[in-house]
Order: structure tokens, then sequence, then C-alpha cells
């Protein structure tokens, strides 16, 4: 009799083991639960009947699983069915691997809901708890019209975590199927609106113009080394950082862009690197930072020149040893995370002004890669311009044209103070104002009375001599290899301080007019005064010297 006894609760634990692979082995609860039934039908005379998954929303169970034909005999019974409070007290209050026997209708628990009119078995029923919370329930039959003994009973109470962790594995997969749906529409959505088909930006110019820094990029994407992107306002240095991270080993791991120069100096800190609850005010909860949230990634700092120099202090130290603490956080945390920055602004200028620090220069300057102005790629002017219009007529829904010879002289004489980014502009409003029918190049350019504005009558602000010697510790110069590789030192953007104030000192603190710092430096008087402001710089007091 000792014997049969243990080799019978042999048989039970091989068949309980055999159920839990069945729920490693199946995602899908049908396929698991009909598993686990098959793994138990030799040892167990229960029969699995249904599985009913507690619906939270509606506060009711509702069918996942029957066997065949099995859940048409289960009819509700006379007695109505519990809902709402007292079927959440009795799921609540049921404790994990606990059995209950329906031998005939009841008036609580779940006896009129699961008990079968007419049936010849009792109804065995025992709740599925999943992370404390209920599940469900599962619904069992006993061979014959007897009722089940203790150690049946003890054999359905060891089923029921395998079940409940199958249905919890497949509510889960359930949810991650709804949410990658919900995410695939509002790409698709996103798309339409961008009147793109895919995420990945085109890049016009590859064989042309940027031949040579596509050249350079391609070298330094395989590499974990950062990369510093030079070049003017809308010249595409974002779409760099995305070819970088697309041809590195990283390309299935996030990229994020941060606008340095849009976080406001307080939350900084808690924007690049986290905070814990109660840090400062406002703080509800722990909040996971950029370098967190781009760990095993690229992190793409757009216009790193805008960090104030207490922020540059602690950015410095995660990209020497890649670690970092939370705000209001006492464990170090270690992220491995691929900078690209990118700036238009003369970094070794505000170097020499002590307004960037030097060693953040040298760990960010590895490998810097100038991205030449649109002014510099006539060549790429023809491609670009289709390339836009096209785009634009696509999201626009309008029929598409393409620029003719006349619209691309008119193009080639514009000298694109915004770059690629005006461009993209000017060819939307060209494709709109022609309504389809033409591109209306010359009223999308005109100045006035419609001409554009020729690149001879824009000046430009003088530019550093990149071939000037090294002073004792000032920033390295790069070799200038070619275009494509202009060394770092060269400005590329505004007017540093030094050349505002010359121009101002020139001009005896005039702004405005044809003998004006504003004029004398190619801009606007209002870019020039919110510039000043910016800096510091008073204007007046260029006047008060000459008057001396």
């Amino acid at each position: 009799m000792t014997a049969r006894r243990h080799a019978r609760a042999d048989a039970e634990r091989d068949a309980l083991l055999a159920a839990w692979r069945a729920v490693a082995r199946h995602r899908e609860l049908e396929q698991a639960a009909r598993a686990i039934v098959s793994a138990c039908a030799q040892v167990l005379p229960l029969r699995l009947l249904e599985l009913r998954e507690f619906d939270v929303e509606r506060r009711a169970l509702v069918p996942r699983f029957s066997t065949d034909g099995a859940s048409a005999r289960f009819a509700p019974a006379a007695r109505r069915e519990p809902a709402g409070d007292e079927l959440e007290r009795w799921l609540a209050f049921c404790q994990a691997g606990r059995i209950e026997v329906h031998a005939a209708p009841s008036r609580s628990g779940l006896g009129a809901l699961l008990h079968a009119r007419g049936a010849s078995a009792p109804v065995v029923c025992g709740p599925l708890r999943g992370d404390a919370q209920p599940l469900g329930v599962a619904l069992f039959e006993l061979d014959g019209a007897r009722a089940p003994d203790a150690a049946e009973l003890a054999c359905a109470a060891a089923l029921l975590e395998p079940l409940a962790t199958a249905l919890q594995n497949a509510t889960r997969e359930r949810a991650q199927h709804a949410l990658r749906e919900t995410a695939e529409a509002d790409r698709r959505s996103l798309l339409a609106r961008l009147g793109r088909t895919e995420i990945a930006e085109t890049i016009v110019g590859t064989e042309g113009g940027l031949r040579e820094v596509m050249e350079r990029l391609a070298l330094v994407a395989a590499s974990d080394l950062p990369v510093l992107l030079l070049g003017e306002t809308g010249s595409g240095k974002e779409i760099a950082a995305r070819a970088i991270h697309g041809r590195s080993p990283r390309r299935e791991r996030p990229f994020l862009r941060v606008n340095c120069g849009a976080i406001p100096a307080q939350l900084i800190d808690s924007e690049l690197f986290g905070h814990e609850r109660g840090s400062f005010t406002g703080a509800t909860g722990s909040r996971a930072g950029w370098f967190e949230r781009a760990d095993t990634g690229t992190l793409f700092l757009d216009e790193i020149g805008e960090l104030p120099l207490e922020a540059q202090v602690r950015l410095l130290r995660v990209l020497q040893d890649g670690t970092f603490e939370r705000v209001g956080g006492q464990q170090g945390l270690r992220v491995d995370v691929r900078i690209v920055a990118a700036t238009h602004r003369d970094l070794a200028a505000m170097v020499e002004r002590e307004q960037f620090r030097r060693d953040l220069w040298y760990r960010i300057a590895v490998f810097p890669v100038h991205l030449p102005p649109l002014r510099e790629r006539p060549e790429d002017l023809p491609a670009l311009a289709t390339h836009f219009a096209l785009k634009a007529a696509r999201r626009l829904g309008i029929a598409p044209q393409s620029p003719t010879r006349e619209d691309l002289d008119l193009l080639a004489g514009y000298d694109w103070p915004g770059n690629i980014r005006e461009l993209a502009s000017v060819m939307e409003r060209a494709v709109l104002l022609g309504g389809g029918a033409r591109l209306a190049i010359g009223p999308a350019l005109g100045v006035g009375g419609g001409e554009p504005r020729r690149a001879s009558e824009v000046q430009r602000a003088p530019r550093r001599d990149a071939e000037q010697p090294a002073q004792h510790g000032a920033p390295p110069h790069f070799p200038h290899e070619a275009r494509g590789a202009a060394p770092p030192l060269a400005r590329s953007g505004p007017p540093s301080r030094r050349e505002l104030e010359d121009a101002l000192r020139r001009s005896l603190g005039r702004v405005e007019g044809p003998f004006g710092a504003a004029a004398a430096l190619g801009l606007n008087p209002n870019t020039l005064r919110s510039r000043l402001a910016r800096l510091g710089v008073d204007a007046s007091a260029y006047r008060k010297r000459a008057r001396r």
C-alpha cells in the first residue's frame, strides 16, 4: 500500500512538472491549457472544463478556454449570476489553492454561475491568482457522479498555479499585441502627416556634395567613438546623426535626440540624468533620464554648446566612465551610450572665452565632421529641390511637379542662409502656391516684388582663419583632410562675441542702417539685438566711448 502511494505521488509530481513545462513552452492559452490537460490525464481523474478570466472593466467572468463541447453543457442556472462587488469579494478572499465543490445551485459564491443544470457530476472550481490579483477561475469535472476525495482535490489545487501562469501569460501577450498595433497605427499616421513611407530619412547628395561626409560617417559608424557634427543651422546634422546610428552595431537599439538649448537650466540635470521621488518640489515619482532611456543605444545631443557650465561637468563624468547619479539619488548608475553631439556655434571661441569646458571639448571632439552649407553644394540643388517638391505634393495631396530649368536657375541664385531646412520650406510653399499646375518658385522665394535675393546681396560674416597656428593651451586643430572634414575650429554659424564687439566698435555702437553693425555682419537688426542681449553686450556703451 505504501509503495502504491509512493508511486502515485511520483506520478503526480511528474505530471505537475510536465504541466509547468507546457506553460513554459506555449504562449497561447489554448495550447498551454490543452498541454496541461494532456500531461495530467493519466494521474488526475478531474477533467479541465473551462478557464474563465476576470474582466476588470466589466467586473465579470469571461470564458477564455473550454474543452470540446464542454461550455455548451454549462448553461447558467436559474439563480442570478454573481457580478460586481459580490464576484470581486469572492475572488479577492479566495486564497490560492482553494478548491470549491458545487454539487447543486447555491445562493452565494459561484455556485449559481458554475453549476451545470442537469449535470451528472459535481463542478469543482478553483480561483486563479497572479501578482496578488484575481485572474479568474478554473472549472473541473470529476469522472462519475461521486464527490472527489481529498487526494483528488489536492491534485486539482496543484494545477491552479500553472493554469494561472498560463492565463497571465496570455493576458500579457494580448496587451503587448494591442500596444504593438497602437504603436504601428501611430507610426503610419505620423508618416502620413510627414509625407513619408519609412522612418529613415532619405539623404540626398551622397554621390555629390555629401560624398566625402558620408565616407567619414561610414568610417566612424562601426566604432563607439563620440562624433561632433559641425554645421550651420538647417544643414542636416540630425539626419547625419541618424545615419551614424543606422550604420552602427547599435542600429536595433534606441536613438534619442535631446535639444540641449530647449531645456530650462533648472531642469537640465533631471532631464539628462533623471530624479528620485521627493528630490525637489513636484517630483512625485522616480523618473529615468535621457541617458538611462538611451542605454545600449545612441544619444544625440543637439546644440550642445547651449549647455551651462554646471551641466557640462556632470556630462563629462558620464562620457569618461559611464556612471552618474539621479537627482536626489545616492546609488551610482552605469550606462552604455554612444554620444553624437552637434552644434552650429564656434565651440573653440567659447573655450577661449571660458564659456565651454576645455576638457569636455577634448572629449566630444574626438571625430569632428563638418557638414557643408547648401551654398557650397550647388550640384545637389536639383536633386534636393525635386525630392522636397515630390514629398510636399504627396503630403498636401497635390499633383506632383518637378522643377524646370528656369526654376532651378532661380533656386541657384539664392544664398540659402537657412540651408536644407529653408529649401524644404520654400519647395512646400511653391507646391502650395502652384496648385498642382506648376511650381511657383518665384513667389515662394520672392522678396518685395517677387524676385529672389541674389547670393551676392548677402554679406557673410568673416570666418576664423582655420590655418592659423594654435596658441599655447588653445583647443587642438584637426587636419583639414577634405571639405567633408573641415577643422572644428572654423566657425560655421552666428558671429562670435569678439566679432560682434569689433563690428560695434567700427560702427560706433550703431546697430541699424547702411553703416551699422547688422549690415556689416549680414544680419537682421532684430537678430543682432537678440544675440547681443543673450551675450550681455551693450551697444550703447560703444556710442559713449565714441563721444569721449
